[in-house]
C-alpha cells in the first residue's frame, strides 16, 4: 500500500494508558469523538503515572526495537502465525459447494455482473456486425476499465491480471487495463478499530498511543491508518482488511470461473486455459487476504534485497499482525508517480527508476522471488533518496530454468538472432516441444526489424512488449504468469521515467546487467548462449564480444576477474571438442594477426630510406587490412578488460592453473605448431615472390 506522506493529512486520536474497565465504552464512543474534534480527537487522560512522554519513547525506540527484533522476532512470528491459522485458501470445489446452496445470492450477483458486462458484450457484437472492431477498440477498452471498476475489488483485480496477459488481450486493452486503480470508498473507521481489537486480542489503546482518525489510504482489499506503537513510540502503518471481502471475492470467483469454463469450451481464439489462469490468479488474491503471509513475504524480500543501500524495505511488527491486521514500519516518502514533489525535494527521479530496474532484475533473475504488483503507489521515494517497496501481498517466483532463458532471450533480441529467440520459447515454457517454431521466426523478424535500431540505447521497451504481445496473440503460446508480470514491472518503471525524460529506455538501463550475467555466469545454459552469440559459421565475432564487454562493465557489480576463468574452463572441458576446434582455429588466426599486424605496423614506422634496404612486404592490401583490423579488435577487447573494475594482473594466476591442464597444454601445442607453419609459409612466400617493379621501371 503506497502512501504519499507529503500530500496526506489526517487527524490523530491520542490515547493515554489503557483502562480495562472503560475501553469498550470508549471505543464505541470513538466515532462521536472523531466527529466532534476540530483538529484532533483526544482520549480522556487517566493516571499521569501511566502516561509516557512520546519524545522520550521516540528517543528510546531504536534501541528497544533492535532488542525486540533480536530476542523476540521468531517467537512473535510464530504467534502471528497462530493468529492466522484460520486463513482460507482458494479451493474451487469448496466455493462450488458453498454457493451451490445459496441460489438467491448467486442470482443477485449474477444479474449485477451480467447487466454490467452484458451491455459491454452487446457493444462488441454491434462493432463486429458493423465492421468497426478495430476502429472502436480503444473506446471499448476504456469502457471495460470503467465497468470493471464499478463491479468492485474482484473485477479490479481480474482486470489488473488481464493487463499482464498479452496472449489474451490485444495491446489496446492491455494499455487501458494497466490503468486500473484499485482505490475504492473507505469503510467505517469504527469497524476497522473493532477489527484490530478482535484480531489482536487487546484493546486499541493498549497497542497504539495514537492513530489517525481516518484512513490515509484505501484500496480494494483494505485501508491503512498511521499510528504510533505504545510499547516503543515507533510510527507504524496499520493495514486493516475490508469487512466481508473474503465472502465477496469468493462469490465473484465462483461466478467468473463458470464463465471461464464456457470460454475454454467455446472460444477458440484464446489458446491458454482461462480456468487455469483464473485459478492461479484467485490463489494469489486469497494469499493477499492473509496478512501474516504478506508479512512473511516482506521479511523474505528484505532478506534478499534489503542489503542495497539505495533500497528500503519496511520491517514488520509480528506482535501486532494477524490474518486481517498488518502493522509495519512507517515509511516517509512520496509516490514515484508524483514526480513534481520528488523534484522539489531535490531527488533524481531517473536515478530512483534505475534503482528500481536494477533491484527488479535481481528479483527476477537472481533469486527469482519478486514483487508482482509494482504499480507506482507501491514505490516511494524517501527523503534520503532511497526507493521504498511496499505492499507484499502479491508476490511471484521465476523458475530457475526460466531465469537463464530470459537472459539469453534478451541478448538474442538485441542481436536480432530470431531463430534463437524462437527456440528460447521452449526453455521459457511458452510452447510445448512438439510445436514447430519455424513459422514464428518470420513474424518476429517482421516486427523487430522495424523496431530494433543500431544501438541498444534506442530501444523502447513498451513498443517491444506490444510487438511481442501481438506475436504471442497470433500463435499457440501459453505464457506463464511470471513472464507477463516481468513485462509489466519493467514497463511500469519505463513509463514512470518517460514523464521526466522522453528519451529514457529501460532496456538501455537493464542491458548491462544481462551482458554481465552472460559474460560471468557459469550456468551451462548461459555458457551455450554466449557461445552461440560469439561463434557463427565457424567464425568468432569479435564485435559482439566487444559490445558485451562495453555494456557489461556499466553494471555496478561487474568485475573483470569474473569474465575470463569460467569461459576458459568451458572451452577446455572434455565434452567441448567441437567448440575447442573453433577456438583453436581462432587462436591461430589471432596469433598470426598479432604477429603479422605488428610487423606491418612496425614497417610503416621505419624511415623510407631504411625501409628500402629491407626485404619488401608483398602481402595484398586486403590481407594487410584484415590483419590490422583483427589486431585492433583484439587489442580493444584486451583494453576493455584491463580498464574494467577489479582488474589486477594477479587475477591471471588462476588462469595459469587452467592453462596447465592437459587439454590446455595439448591445445597450446597444436596452436603453436599451426602458427609456426603459417608464418613459415608466409615467409617462404615473401622470399619466392618476385619483387614488385618500381613505378619508373613499369613505364
Amino acid at each position: 500500500m503506497g502512501v504519499s506522506s507529503s500530500t496526506t493529512t489526517s487527524r490523530l486520536i491520542f490515547f493515554s494508558s489503557p483502562s480495562a474497565s472503560s475501553r469498550f465504552e470508549d471505543v464505541r464512543a470513538l466515532p462521536r469523538r472523531i466527529r466532534s474534534a476540530t483538529t484532533v480527537g483526544r482520549w480522556p487522560a487517566t493516571s499521569g503515572a501511566n502516561t509516557r512522554d512520546p519524545k522520550e519513547v521516540t528517543r528510546q525506540a531504536p534501541t528497544a526495537l533492535l532488542r525486540i527484533a533480536e530476542v523476540n522476532e521468531t517467537d512473535a512470528e510464530r504467534r502471528a502465525g497462530l493468529r492466522a491459522t484460520q486463513a482460507t485458501e482458494y479451493n474451487a470445489e469448496v466455493l462450488s459447494q458453498r454457493y451451490g446452496r445459496q441460489p438467491l445470492k448467486v442470482v443477485s450477483r449474477t444479474w449485477q455482473i451480467a447487466s454490467t458486462l452484458g451491455s459491454f458484450a452487446f457493444s462488441l457484437l454491434l462493432d463486429r456486425q458493423q465492421g468497426q472492431i478495430q476502429k472502436n477498440m480503444q473506446k471499448r477498452a476504456a469502457d471495460l476499465r470503467v465497468r470493471l471498476t464499478k463491479l468492485g475489488p474482484t473485477f479490479v483485480k481480474v482486470g489488473q491480471g488481464l493487463s499482464t496477459r498479452p496472449d489474451l488481450c490485444p495491446p489496446e486493452y492491455l494499455e487501458q487495463l494497466a490503468e486500473l486503480q484499485d482505490a475504492l470508498p473507505t469503510f467505517p473507521d469504527m469497524e476497522a478499530f473493532e477489527c484490530i481489537e478482535k484480531e489482536l486480542g487487546m484493546p486499541l489503546e493498549s497497542v497504539y498511543s495514537e492513530i489517525t482518525a481516518a484512513p490515509i489510504a484505501a484500496a480494494s482489499l483494505g485501508q491503512v491508518y498511521k499510528a504510533r506503537l505504545r510499547s516503543t513510540g515507533q510510527e507504524v502503518a496499520v493495514k486493516v482488511q475490508r469487512p466481508g471481502i473474503e465472502e465477496a471475492v469468493g462469490l465473484d470467483f465462483y461466478l467468473v470461473r463458470i464463465l471461464a469454463s464456457f470460454v475454454d469450451s467455446y472460444v477458440d481464439i484464446i489458446t491458454s486455459s482461462v480456468v487455469g489462469l483464473l485459478d492461479e490468479f484467485a490463489s494469489r488474491v486469497y494469499q493477499e487476504l492473509n496478512y501474516v503471509q504478506e508479512a512473511r513475504n516482506a521479511k523474505r524480500f528484505k532478506a534478499l534485497y534489503g542489503d542495497r543501500r539505495d533500497v528500503l524495505v519496511p520491517g514488520m511488527y509480528w506482535d501486532y499482525t494477524s490474518k486481517k491486521v498488518l502493522t509495519m514500519e512507517w515509511v516517509e516518502g512520496v509516490k514515484l508517480s508524483e514526480q513534481q514533489i520528488i523534484e522539489e525535494q531535490g531527488l533524481n527521479i531517473l536515478q530512483l527508476v534505475d534503482t528500481g530496474i536494477q533491484c527488479s532484475l535481481r528479483q527476477l533473475l537472481e533469486h527469482g522471488f519478486f514483487h508482482a504488483d509494482p504499480h507506482p503507489g507501491n514505490l516511494l521515494a524517501t527523503p534520503d533518496g532511497r526507493l521504498a517497496f511496499l505492499d507484499f501481498g502479491m508476490m511471484s517466483e521465476t523458475p530457475e530454468s526460466a531465469r537463464f532463458a530470459i537472459i539469453g532471450h534478451v541478448v538474442h533480441l538485441v542481436n536480432r538472432d530470431y531463430d534463437a529467440m524462437a527456440r528460447d520459447y521452449y526453455a521459457l515454457d511458452f510452447l510445448s516441444p512438439d510445436v514447430d517454431v519455424s513459422p514464428i521466426v518470420p513474424a518476429l523478424q517482421s516486427f523487430f526489424d522495424d523496431v530494433l535500431t543500431a544501438t541498444v540505447s534506442e530501444l523502447n521497451f513498451k513498443r517491444i512488449v506490444d510487438g511481442l504481445g501481438s506475436v504471442l496473440y497470433q500463435f499457440p503460446f501459453n505464457v506463464p504468469p511470471y513472464y507477463a508480470l516481468i513485462l509489466r514491472s519493467l514497463t511500469v518503471l519505463e513509463g514512470l521515467a518517460l514523464y521526466t525524460d522522453p528519451n529514457f529506455k529501460v532496456l538501455a538501463a537493464s542491458y548491462p546487467y544481462f551482458a554481465k550475467r552472460l559474460l560471468t555466469d557459469p550456468n551451462p545454459y548461459l555458457r551455450n548462449a554466449l557461445i552461440e552469440l560469439l561463434f557463427k559459421d565457424g567464425s568468432f565475432r569479435w564485435n559482439r564480444l566487444e559490445n558485451l564487454l562495453k555494456q557489461g562493465r556499466k553494471d555496478a557489480d561487474y568485475q573483470a576477474k569474473d569474465v575470463m576463468q569460467p569461459v576458459l574452463q568451458l572451452l577446455l572441458a572434455p565434452e567441448a571438442d567441437e567448440l575447442q576446434q573453433l577456438v583453436e582455429r581462432e587462436v591461430v588466426r589471432v596469433t598470426e594477426a598479432m604477429i603479422v599486424g605488428t610487423a606491418i605496423q612496425g614497417m610503416s614506422s621505419i624511415p623510407p630510406a631504411v625501409r628500402a634496404l629491407l626485404p619488401p612486404v608483398n602481402a595484398s592490401t586486403k590481407d594487410q587490412a584484415a590483419m590490422l583490423m583483427l589486431r585492433e579488435q583484439v587489442l580493444r577487447v584486451w583494453g576493455l578488460l584491463q580498464s574494467s573494475r577489479g582488474f589486477d594482473p594477479a587475477m591471471l594466476q588462476p588462469l595459469v592453473q587452467v592453462l596447465l591442464q592437459p587439454q590446455a597444454r595439448a591445445m597450446g601445442g597444436r596452436v603453436a605448431e599451426s602458427v609456426t607453419r603459417r608464418l613459415a609459409a608466409r615467409t617462404l612466400q615473401q622470399l619466392l615472390r618476385p619483387p614488385s617493379l618500381p613505378a619508373t621501371a613499369k613505364l
